[in-house]
């Protein structure tokens, strides 16, 4: 994520967005027969709700899906403050809406 801000020597949104899906492919094919593949409460919902997965347990999964989230974003908080002007409030490894977003998208702009 961080080597998306230089556009001279860093991989892009396009790069970014490769190492992204490909580490989910590669997560799926690696967890997915153990444990269903639960990477983000998303998934952990939607096997619960397709019957794949029991409700009774969905809250214990989601509870450590966002505590590891929020302890893993601040590890990567960590690393990144290290370097030479860095601002967290100049949108960190996020998109946004408005100004904040790479084309200025609108967020009541629908597609």
């Amino acid at each position: 994520m961080l080597a998306a801000g230089f556009p001279d020597v860093g991989i892009g949104l396009l790069g970014v967005s490769l190492a992204f899906g490909l580490t989910v492919l590669t997560m799926a094919y690696a967890i997915g027969h153990i444990s269903g593949c639960h990477l983000n409460p998303a998934v952990s919902i939607g096997l619960a709700a397709a019957g794949r997965f029991p409700v009774s347990e969905l809250a214990p999964y989601i509870i450590s899906q966002v505590a590891g989230g929020v302890f893993f974003a601040a590890v990567l908080y960590v690393i990144a403050s290290g370097t030479a002007g860095f601002d967290v409030a100049t949108g960190f490894a996020s998109n946004g809406f408005g100004e904040h977003s790479p084309v200025v998208i609108p967020w009541w702009r629908r597609w």
